[in-house]
């Protein structure tokens, strides 16, 4: 085969899997994590604008300046974060290339990334272009949720870490990482010299009171820290693919370099779009975040009557379901049938992590949709039980 081999387990996504077997049953796609509404007017009229006003060609490569100017900003007055807008911000293609050119910049061959089971598909894939090595620490039941195994978080730092991969709030789990989490990952960080780089992309959709505690703002951390955030899921513009990475100069400077020559610059007129979102439509975002908890509580009442087991989701986009009580101890098997069977797609969390027997049962639903595509969802689960 031509393709390395370091790159053969990525030639598919679990997601173009499941997202064709909903459209060939006409299923409901709750799989993929993308929201069916826009976000802000004013946004979308700001991005119309720029196309218009001619903003078509290569903005800057670190991004346009009123774009890095009003993460600075942000970043500031939502965490007392300060930036130099020039220097410590860098604009990039969506989250992921940002964790890309983080990985690529900053990780040698062989060296170990350290990150958190389950783990977004991405990351992984990340790893292996850099010629990483993953090194996984799992989230385990706590009740109805997860925390992180701290005695298997300390394991896996040694003499060959290069950098910490933090996801929190946490996908796919929707889980979010307490205070006591981020402190020992800081500790252990600090004892073995290493870069923590964090996705943050789901910072301002939290849940039942819970708000953002960036690992960069503990003691000691902001010098060491990448952090990594979008325009995606904050402001509903999944298609745009603007996203950010903001640290110190240094560790910034060697993101760039990696990133530059992936995909230079992108989504010209969707950049200042988004610094006006910054700027203007926090209080649509705050907004947003309230109705996603309440579609995260309709979704997950209609999973446990409709006979699952159900974890609780404290931010993001997702639920995390049990189908054991169903009669189902496979979940990709299940995710493979539903489709055909009820009219609902799902994704399995195996296809999240390394230790698939742990996971294996577990499944994802997303919530991130229209109240009525919700509850026709939720009416075609509960047939699971009525038949």
């Amino acid at each position: 085969m031509p393709l390395v081999a370091r790159m053969r387990p990525f030639t598919s996504t679990i997601f173009a899997e499941m997202s064709a077997l909903a459209v060939q049953h006409d299923a409901i796609n709750l799989g993929q994590g993308f929201p069916d509404t826009d976000g802000p007017a004013s946004m979308l009229q700001a991005a119309v604008g720029a196309i218009n006003g001619g903003d078509n060609q290569y903005p800057p490569g670190i991004g346009v300046p009123a774009l890095r100017h009003a993460i600075a900003d942000h970043e500031r007055e939502q965490y007392g974060i300060d930036l130099d807008p020039d220097s410590q911000v860098l604009v990039t293609v969506g989250a992921t290339e940002a964790i890309s050119g983080a990985l690529l910049g900053l990780v040698e061959p062989g060296r170990e990334v350290v990150m958190i089971e389950p783990y977004y598909d991405s990351y992984a894939a990340c790893v292996a272009l850099a010629g990483g090595v993953r090194k996984t620490v799992p989230l385990v039941s706590d009740g109805d949720g997860f925390v992180l195994d701290r005695d298997a978080l300390s394991a896996a730092f040694g003499p060959n870490t290069a950098a910490v991969l933090v996801n929190s709030p946490h996908n796919p789990t929707g889980t979010v990482l307490g205070d006591d989490d981020l402190v020992e990952i800081a500790r252990l960080a600090t004892e073995h010299d290493v870069v923590v780089i964090t996705d943050e992309v789901y910072e301002h959709l939290l849940f039942d009171g819970r708000t953002q505690q960036p690992i960069a703002t503990l003691p000691g951390m902001a010098e060491r820290t990448l952090r990594i955030s979008s325009a995606a899921k904050t402001f509903n513009c999944t298609g745009w693919k603007v996203g950010w990475v903001t640290g110190p100069a240094e560790l910034v400077a060697a993101a760039r370099a990696a990133k530059q020559f992936l995909s230079y610059v992108g989504s010209g007129p969707f950049q200042p779009a988004v610094a006006h979102a910054l700027r203007t439509e926090m209080a649509w975002a705050r907004d947003n975040a309230r109705d996603l908890e309440r579609k995260r509580t309709v979704l997950s009442d209609a999973l446990r009557s409709a006979g699952f087991g159900v974890h609780r989701s404290e931010a993001g986009y997702f639920v995390c379901a049990d189908p054991r009580p169903l009669g189902f101890t496979d979940g990709a098997a299940f995710c493979r049938e539903l489709p055909a069977t009820i009219g609902v797609a799902a994704v399995p969390v195996s296809a999240f992590v390394d230790d698939t027997a742990t996971w294996q049962h577990l499944v994802r639903f997303a919530f991130c949709k229209r109240d009525e595509v919700i509850a026709e969802a939720a009416a075609r689960l509960r047939t699971l039980t009525e038949g």
